[in-house]
């Protein structure tokens, strides 16, 4: 043991410069491995805050899920669960069975629906149901009348304000201001049961409990009840008797509250697993080929100490106390900074208002020790990259150390199988939509990568075939001097371009893939929208202000537009999955001439209650056509098998399903979602139609550019975020893994330099042979990135948006200056010290 630990400090004092290179990557390596165990620690952490029901013991709600039960191949049945965004409604019976429960101190029944005060969005409520916050009086008194509300603030006592509710506009005189938010307006509760227009059912029940009673012994009373009684959410369910009503406590009160929440939550968990799977598979690749060509470049050191007597056993215990040294103040370094990197990713997360409403992350200074279990985590990594290199090292004989050994043929037969995988993942994602054919691809590409790493050898040899041609016959000696270098020592080539190639592509596709499905989609958009114009309201439209605006003269043809969501239950390998899906609901009347979907078979026209239409692409999945069947759960969880009247091309933009209007507001979508698309008359003048728009339905605004309509643009934001932060942040460490291996390289060429100094080479000739290196290298793997990156962008920008990948000007520039400089920095700065001084001969062939 002392041996290896005076073999490891002396190595480890004597390589300082060369692990430095090791350190970087290593702390990189803990840092984002830290930042991501933060994330998915707080999201799966996170839920809906606490709001209007602060006081409420407990609350009683519909059930929020969807549920689909299938059984795999040669499995057990399994069960996919989908939260849903739309409300499942409480019957009103319930709240007479939760009254008499015992321990329960009031039972009060909320609703909530939008209305617009004085022009600005405002939510109404039951005044009762204040008590729930609670939010109390600062000034007058409760209402009595149904002409009476109090307020959140923003008016005074006796003042009279013009609320807009289901379209209607009705005066009401301000009797108390209550504490809460200034948007809150409270109604009596039988003036809020009739604006709600949900008579028998009510949004939920809030409970209090008597003195005394524990939260948990009168949940379980509760429940009991609600059991015994019978009670269920109202409307039918794709899932039967798992239709219960929810008892909830604690922080899960707030999921009756914020509804986009607890999906929204979900949908983060899933996107940040992906992207951590994705962070580990290359902190191996990197980690384990920055630490074997740290190893590597003292091949010859290994080899004499195994001349002078080292054994196999303490040559491995020393490589791996040296690693360990090294990772661990390396990792201990990464984890100091994880924590301001995950604060800085929340700060773009706020900023860009990715995350819906009600949704909090917490982060308990508990979990701030998160970042010394992925620390520990990188330690292992890299002491068992370590004892891999040091079982090859250990075996070398000082001869074998003296000369570059030949790829072998185990290696090749691996790396090409891995291409192959690479490329038939990349068919799997043409087959494929959506979040999956995204996730085939970047896989096509990791895994093509890797296969590029283990084929490096062999690429650059084929590369300087290529280019060696014209370096020497353009170039000079020092064209000469790099052609024989690379190609000689193929296997240090290879090392240096897999990171390069590790950059390009995986960024390249994690890029190009977004920017093709937003370039594309925002195209459709640009096209299907005709419509100059859209009216909106605060609190909802008139029941028919379609119709009132299709006869304002100058108006050629008006459709109102509302948004919701499905959940598609399909199996995927056999494996249960539930999608939920953003769509649009349209009055189809003249749709074409205010939102052309460009139908391919059938007829938009016929959309009513009872059909739907759907776009191509998923209609080839689903394999319907017009007079088909297809099976869908609404908004709230209503299942509905529904005749396809049409097929359209443009669901980039307009959604995979296009419904009639009235029946997503059926199943939930609210009123004040509802826009209507107006196209002016030919030879119409924009701004005076809409002054009379203006006038013909009193309390719309009009806006005179309307922004085409993207039907998912909303729910992509979150995805978007944390797509270029992690670009942003592996495109980061990928660029280290550059740097650190190409000065690895670097560090163990400096005795090849200075015996070149000695015959004679110039410091200019070997600084224009390494800058000619260092373009060959960048060249090389840039060409290769960009076809790795090719196979899987064609596959899925062919099938998900039928078009070829697109990536901006920007990005690509970017791209390819990072890579110039890095690997011009990497092979230059660690060759200065080898060309400093005066050599004997120098001037031989020239300086």
């Amino acid at each position: 043991m002392k041996v290896t630990a005076l073999l490891a400090s002396r190595a480890a004092r004597t390589h300082r410069r060369a692990w430095a290179a090791v350190f970087a990557a290593l702390a990189f390596t803990s840092l984002l491995l830290g930042a991501l165990a933060l994330a998915l620690a707080s999201a799966g952490l996170g839920h809906p805050r606490v709001a209007r029901y602060a006081a409420a013991a407990l609350v009683v709600a519909g059930d929020q899920n969807t549920r689909f039960t299938a059984t795999p191949w040669g499995s057990e049945p399994r069960t996919a669960e989908a939260g849903l965004t739309e409300r499942v409604r409480v019957p009103a019976a319930a709240l007479g069975v939760v009254r008499r429960v015992p321990g329960v101190r009031a039972a009060v029944a909320d609703e909530v629906f939008p209305a617009g005060r004085d022009g600005r969005a405002a939510v109404g409520r039951p005044w009762s149901a204040a008590r729930l916050a609670p939010w109390a009086l600062r000034d007058g008194r409760a209402p009595r009348r149904a002409q009476e509300v109090v307020v959140g603030g923003g008016a005074r006592v006796g003042g009279r304000t013009v609320l807009r509710v289901g379209g209607v506009d009705t005066a009401y005189t301000v009797v108390g201001v209550a504490g809460g938010p200034p948007t809150a307006v409270y109604f009596t509760d039988g003036e809020a049961h009739r604006l709600a227009g949900h008579p028998g059912s009510v949004d939920a029940i809030g409970v209090l409990a008597r003195p005394g009673v524990a939260t948990e012994e009168l949940s379980a009373r509760v429940r009991a009840a609600l059991d015994a009684a019978g009670a269920r959410s109202v409307g039918p369910r794709a899932d039967g008797d798992a239709a219960g009503l929810r008892v909830l406590t604690g922080n899960g009160r707030g999921g009756a509250e914020f509804l986009d929440a607890g999906p929204a939550r979900a949908g983060l968990l899933e996107l940040l697993a992906s992207v951590a799977a994705t962070v580990v598979l290359i902190a191996l690749l990197v980690v384990s080929s920055t630490v074997v060509q740290a190893l590597r470049q003292r091949a010859g050191e290994l080899g004499l100490l195994r001349a002078v007597g080292a054994t196999p056993g303490q040559l491995r215990r020393a490589v791996g106390k040296e690693v360990g040294r090294v990772a661990a103040g390396a990792a201990s370094a990464g984890a100091v900074g994880a924590l301001p990197a995950y604060l800085a990713l929340r700060g773009v997360l706020d900023a860009r208002g990715a995350l819906p409403a009600g949704l909090e992350l917490p982060l308990p200074p508990w979990l701030w020790a998160a970042p010394l279990v992925t620390a520990g985590v990188t330690v292992l990594v890299a002491r068992f990259a370590a004892v891999l290199a040091g079982a090859g090292a250990a075996k070398l004989r000082p001869a074998e150390a003296l000369r570059e050994s030949a790829p072998g043929t185990p290696r090749k037969v691996t790396g090409l199988v891995l291409l192959l995988v690479g490329v038939s993942s990349a068919g799997t994602a043409a087959l494929q939509s959506g979040a999956a054919a995204g996730n085939a691809a970047g896989a096509a590409a990791v895994t093509m990568v890797g296969a590029c790493a283990l084929l490096g050898p062999w690429i650059a040899d084929g590369a300087m075939r290529v280019l060696g041609a014209p370096l020497r016959r353009y170039c000079g000696p020092a064209g000469h001097l790099a052609a024989a270098n690379s190609r000689v020592a193929a296997r240090r080539s290879g090392a240096a371009l897999t990171p390069v190639v590790l950059v390009t592509a995986f960024v390249g596709v994690q890029l190009s893939a977004g920017a093709t499905l937003t370039h594309a989609g925002a195209a459709q958009a640009r096209e299907a929208l005709r419509a100059g114009l859209v009216a909106r309201a605060d609190g909802g439209l008139p029941e028919g202000a379609a119709e009132r605006i299709r006869e304002v003269p100058g108006v050629r043809a008006a459709t109102g537009v509302v948004r919701g969501t499905v959940v598609l239950a399909r199996r995927e390998t056999g494996e249960p999955r539930l999608d939920r899906l953003p769509v649009l609901g349209v009055t189809p009347q003249r749709l074409t001439r205010t939102l052309d979907p460009e139908v391919r078979e059938g007829s938009v026209r016929e959309l009513r209650p009872g059909t739907v239409a759907v776009g191509a692409d998923r209609a080839r999945s689903l394999g319907v056509r017009p007079g088909g069947t297809v099976t869908l759960r609404f908004g709230d969880g209503t299942p509905a098998r529904l005749r396809v009247v049409a097929t359209y091309e443009r669901s980039l933009a307009l959604g995979d399903f296009l419904f009639s209007r009235d029946e997503l507001l059926r199943h939930g979508a609210l009123p004040d979602r509802e826009r209507v698309l107006v196209t002016v008359a030919p030879g119409g003048d924009r701004a005076t139609t809409a002054a009379a728009l203006a006038a013909a339905v009193p309390g719309v605004r009009v806006e005179t550019s309307p922004a085409p309509v993207r039907v998912a643009a909303e729910d992509q934001a979150l995805a978007e975020v944390v797509t270029v932060a992690a670009v942003s942040a592996i495109g980061g460490f990928t660029v280290i893994a550059v740097l650190s291996t190409l000065s690895l390289i670097g560090f163990g060429r400096r005795p090849e330099l200075r015996l070149l100094r000695l015959a004679g080479a110039g410091r200019g000739q070997l600084r224009r042979m390494l800058r000619l290196e260092a373009a060959a290298t960048a060249l090389t793997g840039l060409a290769v990135g960009a076809a790795v990156a090719s196979v899987p962008l064609l596959a899925f920008s062919l099938g998900v948006a039928r078009t070829v990948p697109y990536l901006p000007v920007a990005p690509a520039a970017l791209i390819v200056a990072v890579v110039a400089v890095t690997a011009g920095a990497g092979t230059l700065l660690p060759a200065r010290a080898a060309l400093r001084g005066r050599y004997p001969g120098r001037g031989a062939v020239g300086g």
